[in-house]
């Protein structure tokens, strides 16, 4: 899979130089580790937006959402991915999240699919329960991610701090699987669309456990978070559903991004939903009727003027 992403990735820099015309628009899609869903999403939609006419596109892998929102600030990246609660701590400057005051240029492109809260540990280490991950070994993807975050949201919620953790390290997806697989860690969570192809290769490669998140305490963390379930059959040996939380990613760019550019880009994005779907499973749920749904921060004027031609917004 990754081999044919890079190649994908090689021949979006090929077909954008085809298609540029006069003085480029330069598009950075910034998305994540390669490990992720938002990379695999991220060359698609590259892909998607190659023949826009006049457009130069690069795919850059990231740190994941709050490096995303960051970057989208400061004009070195043109669009990304994000999850909503790192988007409402950029929009509100929440310094502990790693954001240096109000990330004010931020503006949505669209709502797509929800992250799940996956917490998997190996069937060997006896780990259960939420309250079993006192004293064990857990990565939580890198430091001020969207899944490290998400991590802080429901470790928090469920009455500890990383100090109870016998230890957490900050690593990616792919390094998560490789470690617990060499009996190196106990667990790990990775907030993901379903099938991450980390956790596939997990429980294909040795038993696992996901560790129930409880609706109560999803509801007692609140907005953007909500209560959902992994369904039976997402990976290996899984025969039942497990009840988990799910917060909402979005495609965002920046106030600076020129409304006619982001109309396209919204318009191809959408257009190209069945391309999105042959890109990795998440894709399946990423639908316009959706799109628009309630977002912390405001709508591109691009994507707005898209929206109020389908009639989704009067």
């Amino acid at each position: 899979m990754r081999k044919r992403l890079l190649a994908a990735l090689a021949s979006v820099a090929v077909l954008c130089s085809a298609t540029a015309r006069g003085e480029p628009s330069s598009i950075t899609l910034l998305t994540g580790n390669t490990s992720g869903i938002y990379f695999p999403l991220g060359v698609s939609i590259a892909m998607i937006y190659a023949d826009i006419p006049g457009a130069k596109i690069q795919v850059q892998t990231t740190d994941g959402s709050v490096e995303n929102l960051s970057r989208l600030q400061q004009g070195t990246g043109q669009v990304g991915f994000a999850l909503g609660d790192a988007l409402k701590d950029a929009w509100a400057g929440n310094a502990t999240a790693g954001f240096d005051g109000k990330q004010d240029r931020l503006r949505v492109i669209g709502a797509l699919y929800p992250n799940y809260i996956q917490i998997v540990a190996t069937k060997e280490s006896g780990i259960r329960t939420l309250g079993d991950l006192k004293g064990r070994s857990l990565s939580v993807g890198e430091r001020r991610s969207g899944t490290e975050l998400n991590a802080r949201a429901i470790l928090g919620a469920a009455g500890f701090r990383y100090e109870n953790l016998g230890e957490i390290r900050y690593i990616s997806f792919a390094e998560s699987t490789t470690m617990m697989i060499e009996k190196k860690l106990d667990a790990t969570l990775q907030s993901a669309g379903l099938g991450v192809t980390s956790i596939k290769e997990l429980s294909e490669a040795t038993d696992i456990v996901i560790v129930p998140v409880p609706p109560p305490l999803v509801k007692k963390i609140g907005a953007p978070f909500k209560p959902d379930r992994i369904p039976a059959r997402t990976y290996v040996s899984q025969d039942k559903s497990v009840p988990t939380a799910s917060v909402m990613n979005y495609l965002v760019t920046s106030s600076a991004v020129p409304d006619d550019l982001v109309y396209e880009m919204t318009k191809r994005l959408f257009d190209g939903l069945d391309e999105l779907a042959i890109a990795h499973r998440a894709g399946h749920e990423i639908r316009l009727a959706s799109a628009v749904g309630k977002s912390p921060v405001p709508l591109h004027p691009g994507a707005l003027r898209y929206y109020r031609e389908k009639g989704l917004i009067k």
